[in-house]
């Protein structure tokens, strides 16, 4: 299970063998860290002893700092995670190859993959309600195929030759896909089209918020794989700037986070905002509580049912074999509808 944390005075402390979270002397929850996958600690005012820390370094437990719009901005683990030399030498070195030229078009394939799917997921519970929205979401999502095949006709020996393109065909297809998006949730969200950073309507601020939940996934499955969550290839590399996480989070961001936060919102549960523009805890709460039960949710992968968060483990893992030239290729993950 997870533990998030928010609410100023708020402290995390150690007590036999679980995380006590305790506020103005009172204990709020306790969690047993043998059933502890994570923590999260939103926003400021929480404390945390370094009892906790040596803990779950200890019991490879990450903690996730996330502020109260969703930009996560650091993560504590093991120093023993980040020794993988050989991994990551390989990772460097398939920046300037065709390697990595590879490896892009596999995770923005991906994200398109699962923008089309997710549209056609929701299409499906419109087929007999709707019937013109749901031939438009179906051919929005056929339409992701030209993308595909322009990103296909891409060949380059390095990433930096062909960024540009890419990063066009993939703005574009964000395009369609958000207007699409637009026609399945509800009117009275006056949603204003998609914005990341510093958007202050509901929707866009719920789904930056569960962004950075999915970031510290992401951001830890790369570094158990072994792998240099600093060194990406599409997004270009700036000093405090994981651009590996801000690559692999793409093909995961539609079937994780999108599919929760559209079921929030089309149940017409509130996404309540405070007089700065922020969500409220308890509308944080909820955000959280999906998008960690889509994670747990299951999906077909290798042939078999698996959690999405064993998949985004195990395609952390697929990477680090392709950079090392241990696998034949790099094959994103593409959810059911």
């Amino acid at each position: 299970m997870e533990l998030v944390v928010e609410g100023k005075g708020s402290f995390v402390g150690k007590h036999q063998g679980r995380l006590r979270v305790t506020c103005q002397q009172k204990t709020v929850t306790e969690v047993p860290l043998i059933h502890l996958k994570q923590v999260i600690i939103v926003a400021g005012g929480v404390g945390i002893s370094s009892d906790v820390i040596r803990t779950c370094s200890e019991e490879g437990i990450p903690i996730h700092f996330v502020s109260g719009r969703g930009t996560a901005f650091a993560s504590l683990y093991s120093a023993g995670l980040t020794g993988t030399v050989i991994t990551r030498r390989a990772q460097l070195l398939a920046y300037e190859h065709k390697t990595g030229v590879a490896v892009v078009r596999a995770f923005v394939t991906g994200k398109l993959e699962n923008q089309a799917n997710l549209l056609r997921y929701m299409a499906k519970y419109r087929k007999e309600t709707n019937v013109a929205l749901y031939e438009e979401l179906m051919l929005v999502a056929l339409g992701m195929r030209d993308f595909i095949h322009d990103l296909e006709q891409l060949n380059a020996e390095r990433i930096d030759d062909i960024r540009e393109q890419i990063l066009s065909i993939e703005g574009r297809a964000a395009q369609r896909y958000w207007a699409m998006v637009a026609r399945i949730i509800p009117n009275e969200l006056e949603w204003p089209g998609r914005e990341t950073q510093g958007a202050t309507d509901p929707f866009n601020s719920a789904l930056n918020y569960g962004y950075g939940i999915l970031y510290g996934q992401v951001e830890y499955a790369l570094t158990l794989a072994g792998l240099d969550p600093f060194g990406g290839f599409l997004h270009t590399d700036r000093p405090g700037k994981p651009s590996l996480v801000l690559d692999c989070i793409e093909e995961f961001r539609q079937t994780i986070v999108d599919r929760a936060i559209i079921a929030l919102v089309n149940k017409h549960v509130p996404l309540e905002q405070d007089e700065e523009g922020l969500l409220t805890e308890t509308t944080r709460k909820k955000i959280a509580e999906k998008v960690i039960e889509r994670l747990e949710s299951s999906e077909s992968y290798e042939k078999k049912r698996q959690a999405l968060r064993f998949i985004l483990q195990s395609q952390a893992r697929h990477l680090a074999l392709f950079l090392r030239n241990d696998r034949a290729s790099y094959e994103p993950f593409v959810a059911g509808w």
